[in-house]
Parts: C-alpha cells; sequence; structure tokens
C-alpha cells in the first residue's frame, strides 16, 4: 500500500493506494473507500504505481469515483455544481424528482456554515453524483437535473 499527501486547491487529501489491478485501482481518500478506473494505464508489471502522475489522480477520485454508491453517474441534462469546497451533509432530492428553479438540491457544509446548494433551473432531476459525508472540491458536480 502506497501513501501520499496531496494538496489540491488549498485542501489536504490522504490518499492511500491499496491495490492495482489492470486499470482499476482501490484508493481511500480522507479514510473514504473508492474504486478507480484509469485511462492510458500500463500493466502494473511494467509501471510502478508511483508513476502515475498524483494530482490527477486525486481529482480523478473525486469526480468520477465518488458517484458510484448513489445513483447512476450518468444523466443527460445541466449538472448542478459545488460553489466552494466542502462537505456534503444532505441530498435533498432523489433521480426523478422533479425541481424548480432555486429549489434545495442539497446541504453543503464549508468552512463551519451550512450552505444550500439550488437548482439554476427547473426539470427533473437524472442523477445524483455525491453522498452524505463526500468530500467535493470547487466546481464538483452534485446532480445533474435536465
Amino acid at each position: 500500500m502506497k501513501e501520499y499527501k496531496f494538496k489540491i486547491n488549498g485542501n489536504e487529501y490522504n490518499v492511500a493506494i491499496n491495490s492495482v489491478e489492470g486499470n482499476t485501482a482501490s484508493v481511500s481518500v480522507n479514510g473514504t473507500e473508492y474504486t478507480v478506473e484509469m485511462e492510458n494505464t500500463q500493466p502494473v508489471q511494467q509501471a510502478p504505481v508511483q508513476t502515475a502522475a498524483p494530482a490527477p489522480a486525486a481529482q480523478t477520485v473525486q469526480q468520477t469515483a465518488a458517484p458510484a454508491p448513489a445513483a447512476p453517474a450518468k444523466g443527460n441534462g445541466k449538472p448542478v455544481t459545488s460553489p466552494l469546497p466542502g462537505v456534503i451533509i444532505e441530498v435533498s432530492v432523489k433521480v426523478g424528482d422533479s425541481v424548480q428553479a432555486g429549489q434545495q438540491v442539497a446541504v453543503l457544509e464549508a468552512m463551519k456554515m451550512e450552505n444550500a446548494i439550488e437548482a439554476a433551473s427547473a426539470g427533473t432531476v437524472t442523477a445524483i453524483h455525491v453522498n452524505k459525508g463526500d468530500s467535493v472540491l470547487e466546481g464538483a458536480p452534485i446532480v445533474t437535473i435536465a
């Protein structure tokens, strides 16, 4: 197991690479387990895990691995994104829910303050990209509304 400390946009992340099999890695980011699919990888025997660029791996964990436990990550429409880094403390909608512009879709805790994340437009929730307790970066998709 390899352990790394990354600092991305001023936020520190403790990343442990537990195992790598083909193009799939099992990683832990700040204690949360993720399965990460990597692109353009070489077999582990040919390239040690250390050769992968650390910062993009952490971003991949935050952006592509987070949706797995919640709902399907694929959804047509426009994503509602996080306005700042923080922790999701509530997801207020489900896939298939109709929402109005300005309706709360999630609550984000950042800098010890709760921030209501609202839908920018009316529509139907087609995907939820986060779970309660997930850490998100600024600009990370929270839900998709079509």
